[in-house]
């Protein structure tokens, strides 16, 4: 080729960048929702499933109001604020199928569906909280302050049925005190006389008896939890033992009245953290409390392997796990009580059977993760609850297990002692709901591929999972009252969030009820990006979202983009929560660029071994993804090994630091968002999981942080965080700063956004933002 054709076909390939370049402008697509157009949430049905709510902002006003539509509606409507507010109440069923309770701005209404009509049956100074149904007809409980009541909506009779109080009591006493009080006995007759006179009284007293409950008093430990069961003769409660823990504190420097505030925001992952627990059980008939000794529960002395790493003989001794138990579910008729139990280390799980009565449990269930409890149905929160109900026999159990690897349901039958698999297969399921008759499932699973949320009926009889929605996409379904219709929050790659309602019946068609997207945002051919799969150098398949230039456009330099929250799926087949990530992605391909964006080991959607690969080692395996990742596209793509970016924010940040300072040939330049640089200063339940505690598994945390390799830095580094993150603490990127100015490090920069926290917030800080990690791309990647 001659020097002349060379020459026009550059300023063509440079012309055709530039007018692509134009479509798409940082100032617009840093919106976000402004620009893309809001898409409809929060979507519920009315009772008498006629109506269907959702919370929408069509004409991009200064925040979302409440819609409706019904049939025959050709679009949907703006509601009052009244029924606004009435759509999003949490109602209880009562055996009446007419009649429902609520509490609405702590007090209580029954409302009665055929007439319309709400009734306000009890108002005070004091709110309530917390409705439960009981048993009994027309028997309802609430919570009032720290005590439990009940409602006999047939007598009109409010009764206090618990008396739980802070502190120590009235008769409590303290070691001096009862010193003195011995001795003020010993010395005058007249204290005598008059505590020989207070006991003779008391005996009076006591002669008539009180039916009110006598106080219990629970010092100044957190009192929480407090659960009636629905025939109304006990109530359960937690303690958390009291202790001192200190907090961050986080200044704010843009303020309203010009002057600094401090705020507390998390407490750091410690050991100090691991609270002692108790579960109480109250007997309203004996006016008695009493706690469930849970010692016995299967391998609740188990040390963790990972303490064979270290010589730390009492750390080995055998003793118990300290364990949240969580509120109990009760079966239909309040004959079964059962509850979910969590070691504090979130290493195992048990479920319970309670005998309330005698204050004994029977083990049905124990799980164990030597990582740690997780996945679809089961929270990563030790207090969090997970799947876990009643089938209509009243006697069965079900929950969800990731005993094959991945998620999956179960049922245990409590008097045969059967445990049954109800669904099986290297997929995910990821929702539960049941059916009005508790005979079947409604399940939202991975069956189709791991990127889908497809949308299933399963019988628990047959066994049969017969589908519903499976086409490429998400399925986010609410299910009419009557089980007839559904309502569905449905997306694809490419196309935002719409809702649509379907009936409810095998292989069903979507009619769609909103349209959300703005003129602006259709007038871009927004990519489908390809979803592929690449093997890890463990042989691990990993997949990745795929962005790729028209081959005369490419410029041989890639851009990795690393998502954040660990465990988080982004190369899946619907609209990303990284929509202004994705629209940037965009714009880098316009400009030449191929961009990877990969679901690292620790991403969710790929089960339990997939889910815990980050075990002990974060900057491991999610790293070492991202550099095979780079490979596949320098073999497959003619990506330039030199040309390779990487960025990213939160988790994706802090993998972009051990990118750039753990293998500083592998990145030419790299833009670290919001980053966490030392995880011995990031939150508890989160960092604990998944590198255990600083105390005893420090070697996980020195590996694991990027302030350790601080010295390591050669390629190009952006750092950007906002100061008043109350999630990752500005701190973080504070201290790692310091390291690199003591270190003499050059190629390294911060750009600090004064009014931001960890998700920034306006428009004007997104495009500095972007306008600088594009800059840095181009200057690191492209002028070589």
């Amino acid at each position: 080729m001659n020097m002349n054709k060379k020459l026009i076909l550059v300023i063509c390939i440079l012309f055709s960048t530039v007018i692509q370049s134009q479509t798409l402008k940082l100032e617009e697509i840093m919106k976000g929702n402004t620009f893309i157009g809001v898409s409809p949430e929060n979507e519920r049905w009315s009772l008498d499933g006629k109506k269907v709510y959702f919370d929408w902002n069509p004409n991009n006003e200064l925040g979302t109001s409440t819609y409706f539509w019904k049939n025959g509606f050709s679009k949907p409507e703006l509601a009052s604020p009244t029924e606004a507010a009435f759509s999003k109440i949490d109602f209880k069923k009562t055996s009446n199928s007419d009649l429902y309770y609520y509490i609405d701005k702590g007090r209580l209404f029954s409302y009665a569906v055929k007439s319309k009509s709400s009734k306000k049956l009890y108002l005070q100074s004091i709110p309530i909280s917390n409705l439960q149904m009981g048993n009994a007809p027309g028997v309802l409980f609430f919570k009032q302050g720290e005590n439990l009541f009940q409602f006999n909506t047939n007598e009109g009779s409010v009764i206090q049925i618990t008396n739980f109080r802070k502190g120590k009591g009235e008769n409590a006493t303290t070691d001096k005190e009862s010193f003195l009080k011995s001795q003020q006995l010993e010395l005058f007759q007249f204290v005598k006389d008059q505590e020989a006179l207070k006991k003779w009284n008391l005996a009076k007293s006591k002669a008539i008896k009180s039916d009110f409950p006598k106080p219990y008093y629970y010092g100044k430990n957190t009192f929480g939890n407090l659960k009636g069961n629905p025939k109304g003769n006990f109530a359960t409660f937690r303690l958390i033992e009291e202790a001192e823990r200190k907090s961050e504190k986080m200044e704010l420097f843009i303020t309203s009245d010009g002057y600094n505030q401090i705020e507390e925001t998390k407490e750091k992952v410690s050991t100090a953290n691991i609270l002692a627990t108790k579960f109480g059980i109250y007997n309203i008939e004996k006016d008695s409390v009493y706690f469930v000794n849970f010692s016995s529960l299967s391998h609740i002395q188990d040390v963790p392997k990972y303490f064979e790493l270290y010589e730390t003989p009492k750390a080995m001794e055998k003793k118990d796990k300290l364990i949240v138990v969580q509120e109990p579910v009760y079966n239909e008729n309040g004959s079964y009580v059962i509850s979910e139990i969590r070691s504090q280390d979130n290493k195992d799980r048990w479920i319970v059977s309670l005998d309330l009565e005698k204050g004994t449990f029977e083990e049905i269930e124990h799980q164990h993760d030597e990582a740690w409890i997780g996945g679809p149905g089961i929270p990563s929160n030790s207090y969090g609850r997970g799947t876990l109900g009643f089938l209509a026999d009243n006697e069965t159990v079900y929950f969800q297990s990731e005993a094959t690897g991945y998620s999956h349901l179960y049922t245990y039958n409590l008097k045969s002692k059967k445990k049954t698999q109800l669904t099986k297969g290297n997929w995910e399921v990821r929702t539960v709901s049941i059916s009005n008759d508790k005979k079947a499932f409604y399940l939202t699973t991975t069956t189709t591929n791991p990127g889908n949320r497809s949308f299933y009926k399963f019988d628990v009889v047959n066994s049969v999972l017969e589908p519903i929605l499976t086409k490429d996409g998400a399925h986010e379904v609410s299910i009419s009252p009557d089980e007839s219709t559904l309502l569905v929050r449905y997306s694809y790659k490419n196309k935002p969030w719409e809702l649509y309602v379907a009936p409810n019946k095998k292989n069903t068609n979507l009619n769609l009820i909103t349209s959300s997207t703005s003129a602006s945002f259709k007038e871009y051919a927004w990519r489908e990006p390809e979803v592929i799969t690449f093997k890890a150098q463990d042989g691990t398949p990993v997949n990745a979202r795929l962005y790729k230039p028209q081959t005369a456009n490419a410029n041989k330099a890639a851009i990795l983009f690393v998502h954040g929250a660990g465990y988080l799926q982004n190369a899946h087949n619907y609209w990303s929560t990284y929509h202004r990530e994705y629209m940037f992605h965009n714009m880098l391909v316009d400009l030449g660029y191929t961009v990877l964006d990969i679901d690292y080991r620790g991403s969710d959607g790929y089960g339990r071994d997939f889910r815990t690969g980050i075990y002990r080692f974060m900057g491991g395996k999610d790293l070492t993804d991202q550099i095979d990742g780079k490979k596949y596209l320098v073999d497959n793509y003619g990506i330039d090994a030199s040309r390779v970016g990487i960025y990213g924010g939160s988790y994706g940040g802090f993998i972009t630091l051990m990118g750039m300072l753990t293998t500083p040939n592998e990145f030419a330049a790299g833009a670290a968002l919001r980053s966490v640089t030392d995880w011995a200063h990031y939150n508890h339940g989160y960092t604990g999981n998944i590198l255990n505690f600083p105390e005893t598994d420090p070697d996980a945390y020195k590996k694991s942080s990027p302030i350790y390799f601080a010295n390591n830095l050669q390629g190009d580094l952006l750092m950007l965080h906002g100061m008043v993150d109350d999630n990752v603490e500005y701190k973080d990127i504070v201290r790692l700063s310091q390291r690199f100015i003591e270190l003499g490090k050059k190629k390294w920069s911060l750009a600090s956004f004064p009014v931001e926290a960890h998700g920034f917030k306006e428009t004007y800080s997104w495009v500095d933002e972007y306008s600088r990690i594009l800059n840095l791309f181009n200057e690191s990647l492209l002028k070589k």
